[in-house]
């Protein structure tokens, strides 16, 4: 790692004038806001190099987004701005999540953890997170790591998130054994976090591809296949609403769900994406 003189980071800031003071004890941002930082700042445990690491969570699904560093100016602006920012250890300059990707973090809430040393930001993203163009960073395995078994299912949980796709006569394997699904969802659980949920399963499928899951046999025969399903099910869910039981519509509208969250994994699209479009829609300009 490149090593720097405590303070360096500091001072550079200074002299770039992104630190400045307005006499009262309040830093300020860039672009003038008052950030009371001397409060907001107070237990954050800074290194000899002026940097706290900072993890990036999804606030709605959880998922870890990525890792990065950020210098107490970077702390400031993301306080202010409500954007995440960071510091670039190998550039050795504030950079802003987004700033020439287009897929910036809308930092919901900043936290640190019980001993000051490490920050955490809940975020609402635009886009992937990594520049390779995954929603994470965190999409690989260590070297040799072999992944971990299946988890089994909960006797009690009743059906699990795949067994009606995988019950299809058109799987070509017979299913492994699914962990507790979304479809058992608790009372009270609102959809966000049951599609969250799902999303999750189906996403943690894609990345192990165990032997005889219905999705992993979806992912493996390809994007082409996927679409197919998701016009099946899209059929065969309006002529359950047009000529069947609401029992049967709730079960078509089930399987389509199910095959358009695998649609959107495949894609590296997130129902938040499709839930901030809605919501974008629902508070229409003027």
């Amino acid at each position: 790692m490149d090593k720097e003189p405590a303070g360096t980071v500091r001072d550079r800031e200074r002299r770039d004038g992104a630190n400045e003071a307005d006499g009262s004890g309040r830093d300020m941002a860039r672009d003038g806001a008052p950030v009371p930082a001397g409060d907001a700042l107070a237990g954050i445990r800074f290194d000899d190099r002026g940097l706290v690491p900072v993890v990036v969570q999804d606030r709605t699904g959880g998922e870890v987004l990525m890792l990065a560093y950020a210098s107490r100016e970077a702390l400031i602006r993301t306080l202010a701005e409500g954007r995440a920012w960071f510091f670039s250890r190998s550039r050795q300059r504030l950079w802003r999540k987004g700033e020439t990707s287009g897929n910036e973090l809308a930092v919901a809430e900043v936290r640190a953890d019980c001993d000051g040393d490490a920050v955490l930001y809940l975020v609402d993203p635009a886009g992937p997170a990594c520049h390779t163009g995954r929603r994470s960073c965190f999409h690989r395995d260590p070297p040799g790591r072999k992944p971990p078994p299946p988890p089994h299912p909960d006797a009690s949980s009743g059906a699990s998130a795949e067994a009606s796709p995988a019950a299809s006569p058109e799987a070509s394997q017979t299913p492994t054994p699914e962990p507790p699904g979304p479809r058992s969802a608790a009372p009270g659980d609102g959809a966000g976090a049951f599609l969250t949920r799902l999303e999750a399963l189906i996403r943690d499928r894609r990345r192990r591809r165990p032997a005889g899951s219905y999705t992993t046999a979806l992912f493996e025969a390809g994007l082409p296949r996927i679409l197919q399903k998701v016009g099946e099910e899209a059929v065969e869910t309006v002529v359950a609403g047009g000529h069947q039981e609401p029992a049967r519509l709730v079960e078509e509208a089930a399987d389509l769900v199910y095959h358009l969250t695998v649609l959107l994994v495949a894609r590296d699209v997130s129902w938040n994406d499709v839930m901030a479009e809605l919501s974008r829609r629902s508070h229409p300009a003027g």
